[in-house]
């Protein structure tokens, strides 16, 4: 055929089936180029080229990933599916073979010569289309899944190279086997491969019937399960497998009486193991004892790892890990004192709570290290379903043991050091509470005596030291809290933050880029700005992230210049070339003091914040609009310290009725962020009092703390998060509720030296602290303090006779 005479058709290849011509095939198309060339063939009304891909898996086929010879076919019909996809008919014409591909947009295509058939008549031929149609009789007989009313269509069918290609596209053949026989261009040549093809597998269905007989002579008083596994047997005799010889009953048997076992778990497996001796071993119920067995015998029952303590020592590693968490160290090493001087002690159950990033998991393992035990660790954000922790019966399909008895299994000792990650991100549903189920995991008094729904044993859990992670308590129930002893860890100060950095984030991240410890060096200055202007967390994951930025810069820097050897200092200067503009401007507090905007602390998972709350008048009727994105609770605290600011009227100069000729506009900048909770109650009240009075708020100035309606200033929690927040944020005066004296302990002694904290009992302190007054003048006017309620009382008499 000439090169004249070749064509350009829009090309779509197939996976797992080959279209011959004469062949009407369905085809599901959801490749969007795939797409493309059947809409295109619709479009021009012209053929498409239908060719087999050598992968299947391959969604993105390349030419040479196709196969040469494959079908030009007609598209008959196509449907849009509502998932995208296309369901496209298509009956193929004749063969083709790809001479070259066509660059196209949207679709591939190809250029296409139609080979010419050979051989297609004479006397060899109408022999072998007999012995096909006799064949085929027979295969169609053997095979159920062959319709018969194909016999009848291929006995009209005259043409033999149509006969022989409809023929072969009703035997069930691999993709291969069909590529192989379309390939075939002499129409003898294909009559031979499929007269053989047809042989083979009227070969296979007799070897299936046979294979059948004899079990089903086997078959008295079985099930039909236990039918479906002799089958299984039988055709592995056929294949050479031979019987099974029992040794893996004998060597589960030696490991049964090898493994030291508790008297009630010994006598529950060697029960077990006399019914698995009865059992078929192809049987689905011996494979479920079977895996009993074995989940029983891994389990750690009496192994434990022998741990010498030593205090000194254990002080040592914990101070090497970790810099501060005074707290957390000082209970370890407290629970080592005690299991030195006893040879058993129930084991402690700790919850570190704090922000992410304060180096709770890892302490984790520094405890581990420093107790000589092994680690595990469990994960439990986001699980919902109660058989994650006490595992699934038996009776269920793919029954596994709980997480717990599955961490054991992986620790090989029944004493390691558990942490439970993330106790706090657990939820329920319909499944169950996995919180409940950990309190018999997380008692003391129960542990002991645990019982798995898989295994329905006791398994005694009271060696393990368990230590559980979280960062809000509040989302942990309060009868889970109990059995734990709650360790708070607050947030690091900026000093912590720069001793970590030099000491551990920066030689870590300096190996970890391949630097030498001197190749890098980062002044104080630098890391300051850095955790001042590029981070604001509690933690430090985001500074070793922006150390490890650093970090590549300077390592790309260094490639491209080629200045290998060269020492790099990094300074507060070079720090915003390297990291780009700073995220966040350092120090909160504002340039200047400013009137109706107040400064207040809350507290977020995270760590504290600081919070800028503003106060705007209008002419209006007495309207009090609040937004922000605020909770329910901040809401009611906006109206309670109006409430407040309404009562105070006279005292701070205002009229009575100033609220009804003026709207008032409560705002919390970040609106996008939720915001909740009781304690911005003074800082509301303050913005609101500088507005209606035009008295600035001192900017350096922050507050917290509840009010009452008469003006009470109630106790807050999260103070130590609080402080730190007010010391991150350039403020120097903090005014807190007197209640929350006995909390100050509990803060780091530097931030409180660098804070000027004063305590304050009634609202009108926080006033008289907070607002910048004039020298000479008072904030407050002297009249009764209970003059509305004179007013009304005197009113109310005042009736004419």
């Amino acid at each position: 055929m000439s090169d004249s005479d070749n064509k350009i058709y829009p090309l779509m290849p197939l996976r797992d089936i080959v279209v011959f011509p004469h062949m009407v095939a369905p085809l599901v198309v959801g490749r969007q180029k795939s797409i493309k060339a059947l809409e295109s063939a619709m479009s021009q009304k012209t053929e498409i080229f239908l060719v087999t891909q050598q992968d299947a898996n391959d969604d993105e086929p390349q030419p040479e990933a196709l196969h040469t010879v494959g079908t030009i076919a007609v598209v008959m019909q196509l449907l849009r599916l509502p998932d995208g996809t296309i369901k496209a008919l298509v009956e193929g014409k004749k063969r083709g073979r790809i001479v070259s591909f066509q660059p196209q947009a949207n679709f591939m295509a190809a250029e296409i010569e139609e080979p010419p058939e050979t051989e297609n008549d004479g006397p060899e031929i109408i022999a072998y289309i007999r012995e096909i149609r006799a064949a085929f009789e027979e295969y169609v007989k053997t095979n159920k899944k062959v319709p018969k009313e194909v016999l009848k269509s291929l006995g009209s069918i005259t043409d033999p190279s149509r006969f022989v290609d409809i023929s072969v596209s009703h035997l069930h053949l691999q993709t291969n086997e069909k590529q192989e026989i379309l390939e075939v261009f002499s129409v003898l040549g294909r009559l031979q491969i499929t007269l053989e093809f047809i042989q083979r597998e009227i070969e296979i269905a007799k070897l299936e019937y046979n294979i059948r007989s004899r079990v089903k002579k086997k078959m008295e008083k079985t099930q039909k399960d236990y039918y479906l596994n002799e089958q299984m047997r039988i055709i592995q005799q056929e294949m050479g497998g031979g019987e099974e010889d029992g040794s893996g009953l004998a060597e589960l048997e030696k490991a049964i009486k090898e493994k030291k076992l508790p008297k009630h778990v010994s006598a529950k497996v060697n029960q077990e193991f006399k019914k698995l001796k009865f059992m078929q071993p192809m049987s689905a119920e011996a494979t479920v004892v079977r895996n009993y067995i074995d989940t029983i015998l891994s389990l750690p029952w009496y192994e434990r790892t022998k741990s010498k303590i030593d205090i000194g020592e254990a002080e040592t590693i914990l101070e090497e890990d970790h810099y501060g968490l005074k707290k957390p160290k000082e209970r370890i090493i407290e629970y080592l004192a005690v299991q030195a001087q006893v040879e058993k002690i129930k084991g402690p159950i700790l919850c570190l709570v704090g922000p992410p990033g304060v180096g709770k998991t890892s302490l984790c393992k520094s405890i581990a290290r420093a107790m000589d035990r092994k680690y595990i660790r469990l994960s439990l954000g986001g699980v919902r379903d109660e058989a994650e922790i006490r595992g699934h019966r038996r009776t269920y399909i793919g029954a596994l043991p709980g997480k717990i008895l599955q961490s054991m299994q992986k620790a090989k000792v029944i004493n390691p050091l558990f942490c439970l990650d993330e106790v706090d991100k657990m939820s329920m549903d319909f499944r169950g509470d996995p919180a409940s189920a950990l309190l018999e995991v997380l008692d003391p008094e129960q542990n002991h005596s645990f019982n798995d729904h898989y295994l329905d044993l006791d398994y005694d859990l009271s060696d393990i030291f368990f230590v559980t992670t979280a960062n809000n308590l509040h989302a942990i129930p309060p009868p889970l809290q109990d059995r734990m002893e709650i360790i708070k860890l607050d947030g690091y100060t900026e000093e912590d933050k720069l001793r970590i950095a030099q000491g551990f984030l920066i030689p870590k991240q300096l190996e970890a880029n391949g630097f030498k410890p001197d190749e890098i060096t980062f002044n104080e200055r630098s890391i300051q700005e850095i955790i001042r202007r590029y981070t604001r967390e509690a933690g430090v994951r985001n500074l070793e992230r922006n150390i490890a930025s650093v970090c590549r810069k300077v390592a790309r820097e260094k490639l491209k210049k080629k200045e290998i050897g060269k020492k790099y200092r990094i300074t507060a200067k070079t720090i915003h070339r390297h990291l780009g503009i700073p995220r966040f401007r350092y120090g909160l507090a504002e340039e200047k003091d400013e009137v109706g905007l107040s400064t207040g602390l809350a507290w977020t998972e995270v760590g504290g914040e600081l919070l800028q709350i503003e106060t705007t008048l209008m002419p209006g009727k007495g309207k009090l609009t609040i937004t922000g994105k605020l909770g329910d609770v901040m809401q009611e605290s906006a109206q309670a310290a109006l409430s407040y600011v309404r009562s105070r009227a006279l005292r701070l100069g205002l009229l009575p009725d100033f609220y009804q000729k003026l709207d008032i506009h409560v705002h919390v900048p970040e609106g996008a962020i939720p915001k909740d909770g009781p304690s911005a109650g003074i800082t509301i009240a303050t913005s609101m009092v500088s507005a209606l009075l035009k008295i600035p708020v001192r900017r350096d100035i922050a507050m917290t703390g509840e009010i009452t309606l008469r003006g009470r200033v109630l106790p807050i929690g999260g103070l130590t998060e609080k402080l730190l927040a007010a010391r991150r944020g350039n403020i120097k005066h903090v005014l807190i509720p007197k209640e929350n004296e006995r909390n100050l302990k509990e803060v780091p002694v530097r931030v409180r030296k660098l804070l000027k904290v004063e305590l304050v009992e009634h609202m009108d302190d926080v006033l008289r602290k907070a607002l910048v007054v004039k020298e000479g003048s008072s904030l407050f006017t002297e009249v009764p303090l209970d003059s509305v309620s004179t007013d009304i009382t005197a009113s109310s008499h005042n009736v004419p006779h």
